[in-house]
Formats: structure tokens, sequence, C-alpha cells
């Protein structure tokens, strides 16, 4: 699909660049670019939807093969480092594409590296919050054993 798209967005707009809509003094070229531009943007959204998915499937193999147990929260937080990761190849891969698009490309290019730094510190702030549950688990069941082994001392 992403080859059809960049072959009609290079094809169609050149075909009728000359030709102007009546009454809103627009190029036909430039609505020919914005159509291909948001079905592109739709079938991103679905694709994106898929590769999550199957990124929970690779998750959730990854976490099992590293012995973690079927406990929720560390899997969460492997997930959201997976997410993370995926964030940031998209805007790597969406800023030159976006940049191309004049002086509307540099306000999309930063708002959209705005709207993936407040995904990932929303992200980063779960899986904190996650490990330090975790930590505070692990160190309460320490000083619960430490407890036990001061009272069998007296």
């Amino acid at each position: 699909m992403a080859i059809i798209f960049f072959i009609i967005g290079l094809v169609v707009p050149p075909l009728v660049s000359n030709v102007e809509l009546p009454g809103l003094s627009m190029n036909v070229d430039f609505v020919a670019a914005s159509i291909v531009m948001l079905f592109t943007a739709i079938f991103l959204v679905r694709a994106l939807a898929d590769a999550v998915a199957l990124a929970d499937i690779i998750t959730d193999i990854a976490v099992k093969r590293l012995g973690i147990k079927e406990e929720r929260p560390p899997r969460r937080a492997a997930r959201d480092l997976l997410y993370i990761v995926i964030i940031i190849l998209i805007v790597t891969a969406l800023s030159p594409v976006l940049a191309t698009l004049g002086s509307i490309g540099e306000l999309l290019t930063t708002s959209t590296t705005l709207v993936a730094l407040a995904l990932i510190v929303i992200l980063i702030y779960d899986m904190g919050r996650i490990l330090y549950r975790i930590i505070e688990q692990r160190a309460e069941s320490v000083a619960d054993r430490l407890a036990e082994m001061a009272e069998r001392d007296k």
C-alpha cells in the first residue's frame, strides 16, 4: 500500500498541477496530495494497530524467554519499553516526510516530536512506577525476613 500511495503521490499531482478548482482558488495538485496523505495516514494508523498487537505477542515471547514469571507488572514494563522504541522509530521515519510539506511541515514535525516526547515521558513514568512497586515489594519481603530472624535470635 505504501508503494501504491507513493506512486500516486508522484504521478497524480504533476498531471493536474495547472488545474484550479473553481470558486476555491486552489490547485488540484494540492487537494490530490492532501487526499493521498489522508489515506496514507489512515492506513498507517491501521498498520500501527496491527504492529502493536504483533508487538504484544513478541513481547510476551521475549518476557517468557527472559524467565519473568506470569506477573503482569514486569510484562507491562517490557511492553512500555517496546512502545517507546516503536514511537522513536515512527517519529524518526515521519520527520523527513513531514518536513517536505513546506511551512506547515515544520509545524507538523515539531508537533509530532512533542507528542512523541509526551508519550515517551508518560511511558517512562509508568515503567518507573511499576519498577518502584516491584522493588518496594522485594524490599518489604527482605525486611520481613530480617525481622523474623531478629525475633528468633532473641
